[in-house]
């Protein structure tokens, strides 16, 4: 087996399914801007092919994979410096993800715990797409050989089956084709939990508005979530151990610090025996003092459509650029015939 150096290379998605909230940005977008850097190619992905693996309105659809890009583009991401597109742009995607298929064990995929989430004691009913498509996340990784995936944990697990892949495929063909890619998980405001119950995550199918901040809400209506946002009766304690079970107070504190670039202990040092009257305030100007200029012009970017479907093609075409003849190397380890 031959020893392959494979290029330092970011990849990661976001489905464009329903409105981008706060917690699509600080638990990822906002991150993948501070990953841009001339040291490492990142690859950033509106994953529209995972979107449909349950029911998509389609012009729904492509509504929400424009206003996915133009989050992205409002919030740093640089099209000159990342590559930005639309997973169904780049036909590679399903190709190797077909392969992968035949690499994974159905054990595997019976161990993925967000399928047993999404379909719940409906599984009989829920699409194969829903069941198979972590060999799909797999191949949007390995299609560019990516290296690093920033990701929640609570998909961690996904990266793991796709080193379990890459894994079985190298030992299987005897090659050192396909990169053990590593998950990276760090940073304030991970996970973002919903403004109204902070046991549950932030959702953009949650019930109420109020739940939530969407990335296109205005000014006043962040402020106004924030300061409505459910708190508890105790002031800020004095060291991060003292948010332990008061779940939102510790979302505030978390989302505080996401959006400062802080530490939630550095949060608690500044706040320690803040009552909620002061600290709700100022969260809310903290957070339209980074959010509003995003909301701003992301609906400036969704008046040009047109602009938007550009920017996506050019980056499917600098995709497919590395897509391509990583795909055609796996077609030639595994014996596919192409004349």
């Amino acid at each position: 087996m031959t020893e392959t150096n494979f290029t330092p290379r970011v990849f990661s998605g976001i489905k464009p399914s329903g409105g981008l909230t706060l917690g699509n940005y600080l638990g990822a977008i906002k991150r993948w801007v501070d990953m841009q850097s001339s040291d490492t190619e990142s690859i950033y992905c509106a994953v529209d092919l995972h979107a449909i693996t349950v029911w998509q309105d389609p012009e729904a659809l492509k509504s929400g994979t424009r206003e996915l890009a133009a989050g992205m583009l409002a919030s740093g991401i640089d099209p000159e410096q990342s590559i930005l597109f639309n997973q169904s742009q780049v036909p590679e995607h399903a190709q190797l993800g077909w392969i992968f298929n035949c690499v994974a064990r159905v054990g595997w995929m019976n161990r993925m715990t967000q399928f047993k989430d999404k379909a719940g004691k409906n599984a009989e009913k829920a699409s194969l797409g829903l069941y198979a498509y972590p060999s799909l996340m797999a191949a949007d990784i390995l299609l560019y050989h990516a290296t690093h995936v920033p990701v929640g944990e609570d998909q961690k697990q996904h990266v793991e089956l796709t080193r379990d892949i890459a894994n079985k495929f190298n030992n299987d063909f005897g090659v050192d084709f396909f990169p053990i890619t590593e998950p990276v998980i760090e940073g304030p405001g991970m996970r973002v939990m919903n403004l109204r119950d902070g046991t549950k995550k932030m959702s953009k199918s949650g019930e109420s508005d109020m739940e939530r901040i969407n990335m296109l809400d205005d000014a006043d209506k962040i402020a106004k979530k924030f300061k409505k946002a459910k708190s508890d009766a105790e002031a800020l304690p004095e060291t991060v151990e003292g948010l332990a079970g008061r779940p939102e107070a510790k979302n505030l504190v978390d989302i505080y610090a996401g959006l400062n670039d802080m530490t939630p202990d550095a949060v608690i040092a500044e706040y320690a025996g803040a009552q909620w009257g002061r600290f709700k305030p100022a969260l809310a100007e903290l957070a339209v003092a980074k959010l509003a200029p995003i909301s701003d012009e992301m609906k400036r970017l969704m008046d040009d459509p047109a602009e938007i479907d550009r920017k996506l093609a050019r980056g499917a075409e600098k995709a497919r650029a590395i897509a391509t003849p990583i795909l055609d190397k796996t077609y030639d380890i595994v014996g596919l015939l192409r004349s």
